[in-house]
Order: structure tokens, then C-alpha cells, then sequence
């Protein structure tokens, strides 16, 4: 063994070779593709398998079969020694600008699919791979230019892929436009074709995909590699067995003499449980031919412990091809349906059913497949040494942590036949049903809880009832340290004839049993989830036993209680578990021709380039010579003098460079990190860390990984002696008055006379309370910034930040050094929401801080835990209120008391009274007085995350009207309506702009919608629906929102080069908000007004050119929605400058020659010494710097009462845009915005213990809308409102007010659960139901079914018994 000679990682990237011979075996796929190839389209969103922003195709070639195999994979978790041999695709490989683009990347970009483009590259090669290997399948050709996936199919194809900025509907677009099922007309906005275009014409616009260009072109040098791999260092090696023998060896050998030994096989278990050491020996399993086989005879199916989990999947769904199906393959067929669930595709295709087991049996990892073959009686095969035995996985699951020595081989699911007694009835059957309570239907997200049950069922002789011969029912790991079976139920049920109070004492037996082992609020949650599964699976059993011969194959068709919906043939497969998807939407809009190309719906600028992953963000900027990484060590305690500081020894000696921290700023700098006009916060704390995630030092090494590991490492000495209790609630703010200071002109005025409205009201609700919680940005790409130091103690910073002009000066004072030694570059961003405004900055003077020091670049790459930790994120809230209203639900009065939660430096806090208030506004309280504390509590600082303060506070206004509704016991939409404003009472409340009267179009829009959406004739569906359903409840709710704009001055600069070519450089940066191309548009519209010959293809000539802060100063903010429309104000007032220059010289040459093409002009101009290069300096004036902009949706929810899931139904927004600039950008922005704030209102949990550290840190725990959890049906009108003198080109804003219209989701869940509770009551001969409940945000599944009655199936059997 010891004298096997190493060999050379040979593999493909893109038709590429790269052969390697020193590898770091822990070095994963991205880290390599990142740092060491030209191909930067793979990004770095999670480092843990749950974004989909790293995805490749890997192609494999097997020699036997000469066949090559193609699968999705996350690169941030495939070791890059793992794929010798392999090919790697990624979306530059697919398609690029040099070469020519995919038809994917053209249809991400004509479906407008693409905002800031981060995830766009991995989305593309998850819909690529679906299509490879659809292409593979024996089935009917497709007509040309269709593939032979299915629309459901195209659409899961992205299944667990994030996206941040668009609302998925225009992705889902994209996918399904290559299925052969589409529906065209389904097809939502593009560039290719218009509305009622016929088929064959749309199809013939479509950028062609060619069936062939799929076929993954393997490089031949890979088809004569040899498959064994050895590669060894000094320090590490890599081992590939091709036999259990050779792997018993080498752990016989290495065992002996302590070699930290890692077994791989494909490494996905990191993403979950990561290294927190390094390894001297990888072992992969995947050579060892055994533990890849999958085995099937009479008596089960064996399959090996390295088989992935995708192609078990396949393997148990082949089964069920034939036309009899068995008991068994139904079984084999549901446990695969189950496991699709399990994860996402490209994690499934990788991650091996054994490595599962493994972490479930050693780590206690929820493992959902412990559960499938628990239930099922599996056996597993397990090596230990020499010793091979047979255990069943209960056992297997029970004994000790598996050492390094023991190794799972197999699993076996035998067949049922086997578990026949000898006396069994013939006409016995068995049962098996799986359950899986998630907060993403289609996976992806670990299940709160889960289960599998088999049972053996048979007629009663005596009665035409069923009895249960047998049953195994097993639980998730959320429920024990893992997967249990319910035995005490398990022997109370067996033998016994099935019935209502039988059911009951089953019930409650679970109940009793499943007690989550961490004492958590989900305890109650997961207790009543397995009373739902067992009463699912039971309750259609109760009654007569039948066998029919009908249609189902001979097979049983058991009866159901006719008022429980949750039907099911148990001879089927329940396909309705796993939604089919299929999200649909209409999109009305006008585009606007009097300003062409203003107006037009064109593609966003640079969306292709997005798409093949060649549009380069700050991470993607190659690293300079001698680049230094950084990381930061923060603090672990919420107040805290920090004493010292020590890294552990060994990484002090390899690589690790320096700690920076406040010691190091220089004579003459300042210890600041960042700066608003409300104040300062320091970069690093100097002797106090006064929150969770305080900056106290930055580590610099030389690679990130490395800086990374050193940080996570850092031993801080804490001392907390003599020092007050930290401030952790706004409650403990007020007690020893915490609060920030709001400047005067930002905090609201009082409305009308609060004790006259009070006086008239009929009726009061006094002091009621809510609170709201945070929200995390979650943009794909993290804080970065790369500093480069230059001559004469100057210093360029490239960094992802929406205020390059903030971090400029901040860099500046915190160096020392003039602003005219600073330079901050900045393209693009990879998502912002607000969180790349004031937070970015400290990121950019932390690198430029060491690279000055340190004389070389350093750059940052924060990872996703520690982004989590130390963003802040939206405002808390805590809400005070007391409210006068008369009997027809009019309100006459609002006193607000509202607590903020601010965080430990002030950042843009004191704007939230303001902001509060504006949206809170929206309806006419009579009279209202606001007291808005800004609290400073020792938390990481909050700053502005979109919409900051007016989403919180349209949804106060939105709760209040519900409350005075409840009360009243009136339909709360007719309280809605009698609320909103008159024109005079929007005079009142919104003093500076509430504009003409022609200009207040929320009651049109109001009424305009209420027809759009069908909303009359809907809540009587709604009804009808609830009066026949038990356990499924909808809602349906309209909402209306009011939202007051800023516009800020900013610059603009426009350059004509001699070619008749265009640069425009403008302080708006692009977010992913379609900002650059409405600039073009703006460019190309006020240039035409030269009117010579070829202005009408001015929009290709122009280029908006990367922020620079030397080049354009007072760049100012991009944020607040507005920054669009005033750099397109600052780009018109450049171009009219440059016409005006022209002129004089266009009319000259026209009356010597007739007519003159642009071309000439400028070269003519060249030639005269025209300056042909503008700035200006757009500053709106005092009637036009602030405006209202209106909008409603309607949102349908349903709920199912068993596990507190919501299904989005459909939503219908209509949002006046003014005139839109581009109503395609427009769109995007609202359907996003729209999509952001269901994750706020019904999903995304960040929250913190009792110390501040935020417990949702990864996207484990946090869960951001997917494509299967927006709304089903998504319906957008864009209001094209006329002019509007004041505006700029009559337009208005749409990045942050439709994000405040999710609170109808929350609404129409609401009047869902109002529902489900008025029926639990019925059920206690109880009429009236307390409809004055508070349902929480985000009101996640637990919440829900907390409301709905953690006890509703013990009630419903209860009353049945009482019945019967």
C-alpha cells in the first residue's frame, strides 16, 4: 500500500484540461473554479448546498456501458479530487457573449427573468441539466424547438434555486417556454412577441433551441482515464479503494498511528455539519463497485450505501412501470416520492442514502429517510474491521456513535410478502402513507416534523369494519435524538376493529409520545402534527372495508368519511403531496410611445451577460498579486470589555498575516466605520464590544478559506465584571431610558384633535398590543470589497455597496488621508434591499484600513453566517394602541405608542418615526397622535431594509382596521373602504404631498381592482369552499397601500466619443433594479433630439459605464425607490446640454448637404472641437422632491388545518406607476418587492437568545420564498396614470411600496383561520367565535396551527363520538 505511486486529478472544465498533481483535498469544486480558472459564473451564496448560486453539470463517462452520465451538482460542496475524470459544465460553457448565448441565457433575458443577476448563472445550468437528461429519455419527439421535459417537470427544474429580487414567475417563464406541454398563451411578459401573436409566431420569435446542442460534448481526453486516484502530499493524501479489502487496509494502517481520516463519499454532509478541523487522510468509497450497487430478487431491493439519493429514487420508481401494481411497489413508489422531496435535485444527485443514515445514526441528523425505512422494517449492512453483520435499522440507529472503523455497505427494504404470518387472511392489505410537514412544499427545507406508516389492514368478520392487523409508525428525529417508532401506540392498535374513539386513544397516545427532545416553542407544534398524520392515514379507514374491481387495477378502493377531503386512492401514489406547481400570471401594462424608447418594455441591460455568469461583481475581479484575504473575529457577548485576543498556534505559523484592529489606524484617522447625519459607528470596538456581532478585530491571511477558519478560531478573553446589564428589549430600553434622538423636522405631526375623536367614537378598543419582528436581506451575494493601495498613499476600493460616496469619505477619515487619495469603484451589486447601504461601508474600510497598512490587497467575502450575525436587519417593533371607531366601522380616532428596536448605533433609525407614519397614513384616522421611541438596546445595529418603517407601519394600520372589523363583527374590506381617504382628508395627512387631485388614484385603483380581480364573486367562493371543507379553510382579503416618495439630488454625465458611441455615468447604483436601463432609454429619448438620421438606433450605441467616485462625485444614495428616476432627470439635463452644443452645427451641415447621419455629426463635432462631454446635477425642486404613490392587491390563501400550511392562491395587484419608465423593470420590481414581502409577512424568522446572537443563521434556518411558495395564480396590472407635471417624464416609483402589499397574504390567512376556529367551536355548540385574535408575522406554520387549535383533531373526535 505504502508504495502505491500518487497520480495526477485529471478532469474538464467547460472543454478545458487541468491536471493536477498537489491538491488541498479539502478543496471543493467552487474554491477552485473561484480562485484558479478564468470561470467565474459559479457563486459563492451559501457555502452550504441551500442557494443553488454555486450549481454545475458534471459528465461522467462510463466505459461499459459507454454512456456518458450528466448531473447538477453544488460545487460549494463537491471536493475537487472527488471528480477526477469528470467534466464540469458551467454557464459559460453552456453559452457566452464570445461564442454566442444559449437559448436559456437569450430567454432569461427576454422574460425579463434577471434583476441583479447573481443566481441568474446557477438557475440557468439547473434548467440545463433537466434538459439533458430529458433529452436522454425514450419517449415521443417533441415538436422542434421544444424539449421533452414536461412544463411540471421545467418548472422544478429550479426547485432549489434562490432568487432574491424577482418573485420567480418570470424564471418559471423561462423554464416552462421549452417544454413541448406549454401552454404559450400562459407565457407571461417578454421581448419576443406581443399579446395575441398566434402560436407558430411566437414560437418562430422564441431564440431556437436545438435538441443536439444539449448532447454534452465529452472531451475525449477524459474517456481514457483510469478511475483509481492517489494523490499525496506532505501533509494530506487522497485515497480512492477500488475494494472493501483496500479500504480495510488503509484504515488498518492509519488507525494505529492517529491520521485524522475523513470517509467521503460525496461530501454534502459539510453543508450541514461543517469541518472544524482539518484531515490528513480522505478516503473516497465511491470506487468500491459494492456500495454502488442496487440489487432486487424476490426478497426486497438492496441498495448501496453509496448510491445517490436520485438514483434510488429512480430504482424504487421503476417498479411501478408494470401494469399490476403490488402492495410493494406502491410502497417502494411512495417512498420515492418522498425522498424527491428530500433536499433539492442538485443535492440529491450527489448525497448517498447511506451518508444520510450515517449522520442520522452518528449525529442525529433529521434524516427523512430513517424515517421511510424504519417504518418499512429496513436492514442494514454494516462492516465493522473484518466483521460484516445484519442489523435492522432500529437497531442500527440505537447502538453508539458509528467509529471510523464500522461502515455501512447496504440498506435492504424487503418485501412484504416475507412479513406474512402463516395465517394471514389473503384478503389482508397493506397501507403505507408518508407525511412531511415543511415550510417549502417541493423540500429543500428540513421538515418540522415528518413520518411513515405501514400498516397491515383486513375486514372484521363479524362487522363491515376494518381491523388493524399490524402496523410500524415512525417518527422524525425532531421528535427523539432519531427516528422512532410508536410502539405503545403501535400495540394499542394492533388487533383492533377501527373506530372513532379507537382513533381518539390513539391520538392521544402520540400525542404523549412525540415530545420534541429540545424543550422549544414547536413542542406543542410537532405534538399535533403527529396527531394529524395519524388521523390522516386512520380516519378514511373508519367504515366498511371494501375491494373494488374497478378501474384502480383490481386494487382496494377504501371509503372516507365523507366531510374529510383529504382524499386519497390508497392504490395511488399521492402525486397531490408533491404540488405540480404550474404558477401562471397575467401581466397587463401599457407601454408608453411619446418618449420613445421611454416607455418601451425593453430588456434589461446586460441581462444576457447576467445569465452566462460573465457580468463581473466585486468577488469576481481577479485577485491582484500578493491579495491578502480578511475575516472578522466579532464579538460573543452583548457588552463585554475585550482583554485580549489569540488565535490558535498552528495557524499562526501558516498563512495567517495579521490581526487588524482599532490599534492600527493610523495618526490622524479615526476609529469610525461608518457615518449618517444622525451619527457615527466605530469600525472596531477599542475596549468595549457593546452587541453580538460587534467588529473587534479584522484577521488577514492569504486566502479566505484560511481567514475564514483563523477567525472562527480566535479565543476572545472577555470581562464583564462591574459592568450594568446589557439592554436586550425595548422594554428594558424605556426602563433606563435608551433612546436616540430624532431630529425634529423627522418626527410626525399630530393629526386632528385625538380627544374630540375619541369623544365621538361609539366604541373604543384601549391599549391593544402587537409586536413585529425583523427580516434579514438576504441578498445572494454577501458584503465584499476588495482595497488595492496605490502611490502616494492612495487607495482604490472596489465594493458592493449602494453608497459608494459614503464609503469614500468614511475611508478617508478612518486613513487619514484626503478624499482625493480615495477611489471606490462600484459595477454592480448582488442584491442590496437597503443592506449594502450603511452596513457595507466598515467592509470597505476594513480592507482598505489593512491594505495600507499591510502594503498589499486585501479583500473580503464575508461568509453567510457571519453576514447573518452581523447585518441587524429590518426594525422590531414593539405597538401600543388605542382606537375610536362608530358603528358603521368609521374610525374617529388613533393614539399609537410604538417602541423600535434600533439596535446599538443609530445608523438611519431616526427615520423610522417618519417612515412609520407616512404608510400608516394610508387611511383617514380622523385624528392621530403617534409617540415612536427609537430605542438603543445592545443588538447589532438595524438599518434600512426595504421599505424601512413604512412596511411595519402599513401593516399596523392594516391590523388596527382588522381589530375595529372583529369588533364590530363587520366584513372587514367594507371597513377597509369607509376608511380611505377623500381627497381632503389626504390634504390633511400627507400636508407636502398629496398632489392634484387628479393625481389621487387609489380610490379608482380601488375599485378598478375589486372588478379585475373578480373579488365580489370570489368571497362568495370562498365561503361556499369553507362551509363544504373541514380541513382545509380559505381566505381572501384586499389591501391597499399609500406610499410617500423622496426624490434626492443626483449627478449625471454623459460622453460622446468620436465614433458616435456613448458612456453615461450616473451616482445611481444598479441593484438588480433595472436603473442602467432606463438610464439608456433616457439617453437614447433625450439625444434624438438632435433629429438626424440614425438617432432612432441610439440605444445600442450607449454604454452605462461603473461608479467611480473620482470620475462622478455626490453620487449620494441608491435607495428609497427613487434613484432611477433622478439619475434618468440628471442623464436628460446632460443630453439636453449636449443638443443644445450640436445644434448650431447639425443645422450647418444639414443646409450643405439635406441630411446628415449621427455619425457625421459627431465626427464633425470632433473635428470643431464641440465638447461633447456633459455633467449636471439634478436637484428636484421643492413641488417635486416628494409625491404619494398608490396601489391594492387581493390575495387568496388556503390553509390546512392539520399542519398549519398556507397555499397561495392567487394574488391581483394593480400599482400606478405614473407613466413607467420601462414598464418590464417595473414589473419585476413589483412582483420582487411583492415576493420579499410574503418571506416578511408568513415565512422568514430572525430571531435572536436571550444574548442577541440570531439564531437563524444559514440558509438551514432561514427560509426565503421559493418558487414553490409564491402565489399560484400572480396577476399585475400596471396603472399607466397620465401625466404628472412634477414627475420626471410623468413616471413613479415601484422598488419598495408593492412590498407592503404582501400584508394581504397576511390578511386573507387571517380571515382563513377566523374560519377554522368559528368551525371548532361549532363542533362545541358554541356560536360566537373570538374573532378579535392577533395572528403574528411571519406567521409560519406553527403560528397558523397554534390558532387554528394545536387539539382540532381531538375536538373533531370528540364531537363525531358525541354524535354517533
Amino acid at each position: 500500500m505504502e508504495l502505491q505511486t500518487p497520480t495526477s486529478l485529471v478532469f474538464g472544465v467547460n472543454g478545458e484540461r487541468f491536471e493536477l498533481s498537489h491538491v488541498d483535498p479539502s478543496t471543493t469544486l467552487l474554491e477552485f473554479l473561484r480562485t484558479r480558472t478564468r470561470f467565474k459564473s459559479v457563486k459563492l451564496g451559501c457555502g452550504e448546498g441551500g442557494c443553488g448560486a454555486c450549481v454545475v453539470l458534471i459528465s461522467k463517462y462510463d466505459p461499459v456501458l459507454d454512456q456518458v452520465e450528466d448531473f447538477t451538482a453544488s460545487s460549494c460542496l463537491t471536493l475537487l479530487c472527488s471528480i477526477h475524470g469528470c467534466s464540469i459544465t458551467t454557464s459559460e460553457g453552456i453559452g457566452n457573449g464570445k461564442e454566442g448565448f444559449h437559448p436559456i441565457h437569450e430567454r432569461f433575458a427576454g422574460f425579463h427573468a434577471s434583476q441583479c443577476g447573481f443566481c441568474t448563472p446557477g438557475m440557468c445550468v439547473s434548467l440545463f441539466g433537466t434538459l439533458v437528461n430529458a433529452e436522454k429519455r425514450n419517449c415521443p419527439e417533441p415538436p422542434a424547438g421544444f424539449s421533452k421535459v414536461t412544463v411540471t417537470e421545467a418548472e422544478k427544474a429550479i426547485a432549489g434555486n434562490l432568487c432574491r429580487c424577482t418573485g420567480y414567475r418570470p424564471i418559471a417563464d423561462v423554464c416552462k417556454s421549452f417544454a413541448a406541454d406549454v401552454d404559450m398563451e400562459d407565457l407571461g411578459l417578454n421581448s419576443f412577441w406581443r399579446k395575441g401573436e398566434s402560436k407558430n409566431l411566437m414560437l418562430s420569435r422564441l431564440p431556437q433551441y436545438d435538441r443536439n446542442q444539449t448532447n454534452s460534448r465529452f472531451p475525449l481526453f477524459l474517456k481514457e482515464i483510469k478511475h483509481d486516484l492517489f494523490l499525496a502530499s506532505e501533509k494530506h493524501s487522497w485515497h480512492r479503494p477500488i475494494s472493501l479489502t483496500e479500504f480495510q487496509s488503509l484504515l488498518k494502517l492509519n488507525h494505529a498511528n492517529g491520521t485524522r481520516i475523513k470517509i467521503v463519499v460525496s461530501n454534502t454532509g459539510m453543508g450541514y455539519y461543517k469541518d472544524k478541523e482539518g484531515y490528513d487522510k480522505y478516503i473516497d468509497l465511491r470506487g468500491i463497485s459494492e456500495l454502488s450497487k442496487i440489487r432486487k430478487d424476490r426478497t426486497g431491493i438492496e441498495i448501496g450505501a453509496a448510491v445517490t439519493i436520485s438514483k434510488a429514487i429512480e430504482a424504487l420508481k421503476e417498479e411501478s412501470r408494470s401494469d399490476f401494481l403490488s402492495d410493494y411497489v406502491i410502497i417502494l413508489e411512495k417512498i420515492a416520492d418522498h425522498l424527491s422531496k428530500v433536499a433539492s435535485g442538485f443535492i440529491r444527485n450527489t448525497a448517498s442514502v447511506g451518508g444520510n443514515l450515517v449522520m442520522a445514526q452518528r449525529s442525529n441528523f433529521p434524516s427523512d429517510i430513517a424515517i421511510l425505512l424504519l417504518a418499512v422494517d429496513a436492514m442494514v449492512h454494516v462492516m465493522t474491521g473484518t466483521q460484516f453483520e445484519w442489523l435492522t435499522l432500529e437497531e442500527f440507529l440505537e447502538r453508539p456513535p458509528l467509529g471510523l472503523e464500522s461502515v455501512l455497505l447496504s440498506i435492504k427494504i424487503p418485501s412484504l410478502e416475507l412479513n406474512k404470518s402463516e395465517s394471514s387472511e389473503p384478503r389482508s392489505r397493506f397501507l403505507f402513507e408518508t407525511y412531511r410537514a415543511s415550510p417549502r412544499p417541493l423540500g429543500n427545507a428540513l421538515p418540522y416534523l415528518n413520518a411513515a406508516f405501514l400498516v397491515k389492514v383486513s375486514p372484521c368478520k363479524d362487522s363491515d369494519g376494518t381491523v388493524i392487523d399490524t402496523c410500524r409508525l415512525s417518527f422524525s428525529a425532531y421528535a427523539s435524538k432519531h427516528a422512532i417508532r410508536v410502539k405503545k401506540v403501535e400495540e394499542f392498535l394492533a388487533g383492533k376493529l377501527l373506530s372513532v374513539s379507537i382513533l381518539y386513544d390513539a391520538v392521544n397516545l402520540v400525542k404523549a409520545a412525540i415530545v420534541p427532545k429540545d424543550d422549544t416553542s414547536k413542542t406543542a407544534y410537532c405534538s399535533s402534527l403527529a396527531a394529524g398524520f395519524i388521523f390522516q392515514f386512520f380516519n378514511p379507514l373508519i367504515g366498511p372495508f371494501v375491494i373494488s374491481n374497478g378501474n384502480l387495477n383490481g386494487h382496494i378502493n377504501l371509503p372516507f368519511v365523507k366531510d374529510f377531503e383529504l382524499k386519497e386512492n390508497w392504490k395511488h401514489v399521492h402525486h397531490d403531496k408533491v404540488p405540480t406547481l404550474l404558477s401562471s400570471g397575467k401581466q397587463v401594462l401599457e407601454a408608453g410611445c411619446e418618449y420613445h424608447p421611454v416607455g418601451e418594455p425593453i430588456v434589461k441591460s446586460g441581462a444576457a451577460l447576467q445569465a452566462s455568469g460573465e457580468a463581473v461583481f466585486v468577488d469576481d475581479i481577479p485577485s491582484p498579486s500578493n491579495c491578502l484575504h480578511g475575516a472578522y473575529i466579532y464579538s460573543a457577548k452583548p457588552l463585554a470589555r475585550v482583554r485580549n485576543i489569540k488565535l490558535m498556534p498552528e495557524l499562526q505559523l501558516v498563512g495567517v498575516r495579521d490581526i487588524i484592529s482599532s490599534k492600527d489606524i493610523p495618526d490622524g484617522g479615526e476609529n469610525i466605520g461608518s457615518k449618517t447625519i444622525f451619527g457615527t459607528e466605530p469600525l472596531f470596538a477599542e475596549e468595549m464590544a457593546r452587541c453580538v456581532g460587534d467588529r473587534i478585530a479584522f484577521v488577514v491571511a492569504d486566502t479566505q478559506k484560511l481567514a475564514d477558519m483563523a477567525a472562527n478560531s480566535a479565543v476572545v478573553d472577555y470581562d464583564t465584571e462591574n459592568l450594568e446589564p446589557p439592554i436586550l428589549s425595548v422594554e428594558d430600553a424605556v426602563e433606563r431610558s435608551s433612546f436616540f434622538e430624532v431630529p425634529p423636522f423627522l418626527y410626525p405631526k399630530y393629526v386632528g384633535d385625538i380627544s374630540k375623536g375619541m369623544a365621538e367614537a361609539d366604541h373604543k378598543i384601549l391599549s391593544a398590543e402587537m409586536k413585529l419582528e425583523s427580516q434579514y436581506y438576504f441578498y445572494m451575494e454577501t458584503q465584499t470589497a476588495l482595497a488595492v493601495p496605490d502611490e502616494d498613499n492612495c487607495i482604490t476600493v472596489y465594493s458592493s455597496t449602494q453608497c459608494p460616496e459614503f464609503s469614500h469619505s468614511i475611508i478617508a477619515r478612518c486613513l487619514g488621508i484626503p478624499e482625493n487619495n480615495v477611489r471606490v469603484i462600484t459595477r454592480r451589486v448582488g442584491g442590496g434591499f437597503g443592506g449594502k447601504a450603511i452596513k457595507s461601508i466598515p467592509v470597505a474600510a476594513s480592507c482598505a484600513l489593512a491594505a495600507l497598512k499591510l502594503q498589499r490587497p486585501v479583500r473580503i467575502y464575508l461568509n453567510r453566517k457571519t453576514d447573518m450575525i452581523m447585518a441587524g436587519g429590518r426594525h422590531p417593533m414593539k405597538i401600543t394602541y388605542s382606537v375610536g371607531f362608530k358603528n358603521d366601522g368609521k374610525i374617529t380616532a388613533l393614539e399609537l405608542q410604538i417602541l423600535v428596536n434600533a439596535g446599538i448605533y443609530v445608523d438611519v433609525s431616526a427615520v423610522m418615526p417618519h417612515n412609520i407614519a407616512s404608510a400608516l397614513k394610508k387611511y383617514d384616522w380622523g385624528a392621530l397622535s403617534l409617540d415612536i421611541k427609537v430605542c438603543r438596546t445592545n443588538h447589532p445595529s438595524r438599518s434600512a431594509m426595504r421599505g424601512p418603517g413604512e412596511v411595519q407601519g402599513s401593516f399596523i394600520a392594516e391590523a388596527i382596521i382588522e381589530n375595529v372589523a372583529a369588533t364590530l363583527s363587520m366584513d372587514v374590506d367594507c371597513v377597509r373602504s369607509i376608511n380611505l381617504h377623500t381627497y381632503e382628508s389626504l390634504q390633511l395627512f400627507y400636508e407636502y404631498s398629496h398632489g392634484e387631485p387628479d393625481e389621487y388614484t387609489l380610490p379608482s385603483i380601488w375599485s378598478k381592482l375589486a372588478v379585475a380581480a373578480n373579488y365580489d364573486q370570489r368571497t362568495k367562493m370562498v365561503q361556499e369552499f369553507n362551509r363544504i371543507n373541514t380541513w382545509k379553510k380559505r381566505g381572501i382579503s384586499r389591501v391597499p397601500v399609500m406610499f410617500q416618495l423622496t426624490q434626492r439630488p443626483t449627478p449625471g454625465k454623459v460622453s460622446i466619443f468620436s465614433d458616435g458611441s456613448i458612456a453615461v455615468e450616473v451616482g445611481g447604483i444598479e441593484l438588480g433594479q433595472g436603473l442602467w436601463t432606463k438610464v439608456k432609454q433616457m439617453a437614447a429619448y433625450a439625444l434624438s433630439a438632435i433629429r438626424c438620421d440614425g438617432t432612432e438606433g441610439l440605444l445600442e450605441k450607449i454604454r452605462v459605464v461603473q461608479s467611480d467616485t473620482v470620475g462622478m462625485i455626490q453620487g449620494g444614495f441608491t435607495s428609497g425607490s427613487t434613484t432611477s428616476e433622478s439619475s434618468c432627470e440628471a442623464v436628460r439635463l446632460s443630453c439636453n446640454i449636449l443638443v443644445e452644443r450640436l445644434k448650431p452645427l447639425k443645422e450647418k451641415l444639414q443646409e450643405e448637404t439635406g441630411s446628415i447621419k449621427w455619425e457625421t455629426l459627431i465626427l464633425q463635432a470632433y473635428m470643431q472641437a464641440v465638447n461633447l462631454s456633459a455633467s449636471s446635477f439634478y436637484v428636484p425642486s421643492n413641488n417635486s422632491s416628494n409625491y404619494l404613490n398608490y396601489g391594492a392587491a387581493v390575495s387568496e390563501v388556503e390553509i390546512d388545518l392539520l399542519n398549519g400550511e398556507t397555499r397561495f392562491l392567487q394574488t391581483d395587484i394593480i400599482f400606478d406607476c405614473g407613466q413607467s419608465l420601462n414598464p418590464a423593470v417595473d414589473l419585476g420590481q413589483i412582483e420582487g418587492a411583492f415576493v420579499q414581502g410574503l418571506g416578511f409577512f408568513m415565512m422568514e424568522q430572525y430571531e435572536t437568545n436571550l444574548d442577541g446572537l440570531v439564531l437563524q443563521d444559514g440558509t438551514w434556518n432561514y427560509k426565503i420564498p421559493t418558487i414553490d411558495t409564491i402565489p399560484k395564480q400572480f396577476n399585475v396590472q400596471i396603472l399607466n396614470s397620465g401625466h404628472h407635471q412634477h414627475r420626471v417624464l410623468s413616471s413613479k416609483a415601484s422598488g419598495e411600496p408593492p412590498l407592503l402589499l404582501a400584508a394581504s397574504i397576511h390578511c386573507a390567512t387571517r380571515a382563513a383561520i377566523k374560519e377554522a376556529r368559528k368551525q371548532v367551536l361549532s363542533w362545541s355548540n358554541q356560536d360566537e367565535a373570538d374573532s378579535t385574535f392577533q395572528l403574528g408575522v411571519p406567521a409560519i406554520m406553527p403560528v397558523v396551527k397554534e390558532l387554528c387549535g394545536p387539539d382540532i383533531v381531538e375536538r373533531y373526535l370528540k364531537w363525531k363520538m358525541g354524535r354517533t
